[in-house]
């Protein structure tokens, strides 16, 4: 039986409240655009009457370039994990297709194969969360002590039957390297999913990011209160509404592994991993 961190510990995935949380926020600057609103209805706000409204047209162009960037690169990590698991797919499909039509290897070790490949995706899909583990997997040997790093396990597996075979004179060495290329690629797309994993957008960066997000919306009720007067307070919020989303928006596709309704369907994959590798296995 396959363990795994998230199973053991029995939980559920996560559900993604970015609307719900965009929207408390906004409705928060909504009622802090009120005191601008409430005071200039008052006509005591003498102090900021000279301050022009275009400063803050201006500050917005440079914040929008800001999010710009930050949200490209938040979905360029996010695509090119969805680029690596698609890589997945098509890999493990071309791969079983060779064991099966290529090669003609006794039934024993075939069944033995196909229980990898099906088990790869998932243990890859843990590995990049809480960890995957195999103990109480038939694929372990009596004796033999659990692998750390699972996927990596699993492809060595896949590299020892490879080497039985050719000195069995099952396989040639021509077929060897055709099933080489795809069992390498395996671990080209593991060493890519923590490349992403591993390694985040600069933390100094997404904190100014944040910083001047909040700073400007602090600002905002204050510069255009005079040209708005109450329209202040739904301008304010729907502003927010927007700039904040594209913040949390971003902080959620860079990580693109998780367990959130914005990260991949890993568990989707897998199973059409899982299907494909049943029906070409079942020639």
């Amino acid at each position: 039986m396959f363990l795994t961190a998230s199973a053991a510990s029995g939980r559920r995935p996560k559900r993604n409240r970015m609307i719900s949380r965009v929207s408390v926020y906004a409705l928060l600057i909504a009622a802090y655009a009120a005191i601008p609103a409430f005071f200039e209805s008052r006509d005591n706000l003498d102090f900021f009457s000279d301050v022009p409204a275009d400063i803050h047209a201006a500050l917005t162009l440079v914040l929008g370039w800001l999010l710009v960037f930050r949200t490209n690169t938040s979905y360029s990590r996010w695509w090119e994990a969805r680029t690596l698991w698609g890589g997945l797919v098509n890999t493990i499909r071309n791969l079983s297709l060779k064991y099966v039509d290529l090669i003609e290897v006794p039934e024993k070790d075939l069944e033995k194969t196909r229980r990898i490949l099906r088990l790869f995706p998932k243990a890859l899909k843990d590995h990049l969360r809480e960890g995957a583990s195999l103990e109480d997997s038939e694929l372990i040997e009596d004796g033999q002590a659990p692998p750390k790093h699972v996927p990596t396990f699993l492809v060595s597996m896949l590299y020892s039957r490879l080497r039985s075979w050719r000195k069995e004179g099952v396989i040639d060495g021509s077929q060897l390297i055709v099933m080489d290329e795809d069992v390498r690629k395996l671990m080209e797309i593991v060493g890519g999913c923590e490349k992403i994993r591993n390694t985040r957008l600069a933390r100094s960066y997404r904190t100014f990011a944040r910083q001047c997000v909040f700073m400007y919306l602090l600002s905002l009720p204050w510069g255009i209160v005079h040209d708005f007067n109450w329209w202040t307070v739904p301008l304010s919020a729907m502003i927010s509404y927007f700039m904040l989303g594209m913040e949390i928006a971003a902080e959620h596709t860079e990580e693109p592994f998780g367990e959130d309704d914005d990260d991949l369907d890993l568990e989707g994959l897998c199973r059409v991993i899982e299907a494909s590798v049943d029906e070409i296995f079942a020639k």
